[in-house]
């Protein structure tokens, strides 16, 4: 570990204990990393031990020359402004959020005799996403070939796991299209299509078939991937959400509507139900032109479902 030059050290003993985004500059003064904390201070300082965690980070440290923060009033505030510079400046050393129009779609497709499901680069009819990771989606609609072909009967699927794949005509695979569309455009017939899953799964274990029980284990997991993909943000995109989040110096209120932060403001003192509900009217009236692609929304809606999902309950309020 390189000695810490004095003007590092300078840097460091000035940020607060304080939440906020902080940027690392090299010595041509590029940004080469921006990184979030609940306590820039701790986080920030961690960066500079003797025997850092991660070999990134023994990295990164050799080409730090300058230090920048950002204090926010919360955590969100601070999540969310990591994610929308890192997708400004794309630094060298941040791995997550930056390359977005790699993002892909799930598309039920046309006829091709193997299998209903591809993965495309761009949204097009019938399609599903986007999701992050290409070849997690490659590897998951490979696994799902082995099940074809699929079709409904008075309601229930019907299957069967088969070695090899089945080549499909053209009348099983329109019935295995139609059913791969039904599951997709609505997550609960995932959740049927999983139970039978691990209904044959468990048989398979059962019979001492450990082999074809794990196949059914890793496109259960497949189908929860897709499905968490398609339906993760449901509640918050269907829900205005008053979240009560406390800072510093009091509180502060956030009003989401379809996923996005349409207002906040901030009190010194925990607010009444009057202050509250001119609050929620204020919110309401506010409208928000986001002019983000859906690749680009997935991560920042990512980061407010996840913050949600965190807060106690007290503090989420369903209008």
């Amino acid at each position: 570990m390189p000695e810490i030059a004095n003007h590092i050290k300078e840097q460091l003993a000035q940020i607060p204990e304080l939440p906020g985004i902080y940027k690392f500059y090299n010595a041509d003064g590029v940004i080469i990393y921006i990184g979030k904390s609940k306590c820039l201070k701790k986080r920030v300082k961690s960066y500079f031990a003797k025997t850092p965690k991660w070999e990134k980070v023994k990295k990164l440290v050799c080409f730090i020359h300058d230090i920048e923060y950002i204090v926010t009033d919360t955590h969100l505030e601070a999540r969310l402004l990591e994610c929308e510079l890192i997708k400004a400046v794309k630094p060298h050393f941040n791995s997550q959020m930056k390359n977005d129009q790699r993002y892909v779609y799930l598309k039920v497709a046309d006829f091709n005799y193997h299998n209903p499901l591809a993965v495309i680069p761009d949204r097009e009819e019938d399609c599903f996403g986007p999701f992050r990771s290409r070849y997690t989606l490659l590897d998951i609609i490979d696994s799902f070939k082995n099940l074809y072909p699929i079709t409904n009967l008075d309601g229930a699927y019907q299957f069967e796991y088969h070695l090899l794949p089945v080549t499909l005509d053209k009348a099983a695979f329109a019935a295995n299209r139609t059913c791969m569309l039904d599951m997709l455009t609505d997550t609960g017939k995932i959740d049927l299509f999983v139970q039978k899953l691990k209904g044959y799964m468990t048989e398979a274990a059962t019979a001492y078939k450990f082999e074809t029980a794990s196949k059914y284990r890793d496109i259960i997991s497949g189908f929860g991937y897709i499905k968490h993909g398609i339906s993760a943000y449901q509640n918050l995109i269907s829900n205005n959400i008053l979240l009560n989040i406390p800072c510093t110096e009091g509180c502060k209120l956030f009003y989401v509507s379809n996923g996005t932060i349409r207002l906040k403001e901030k009190f010194s003192q925990p607010p009444g139900p009057k202050d509250r509900d001119c609050f929620i009217q204020k919110g309401k009236e506010q409208v928000v032109r986001i002019d983000l692609s859906d690749k680009m929304q997935i991560d920042f809606r990512d980061v407010l479902y996840s913050e949600i999902t965190a807060l106690p309950e007290d503090m989420v309020m369903l209008l």
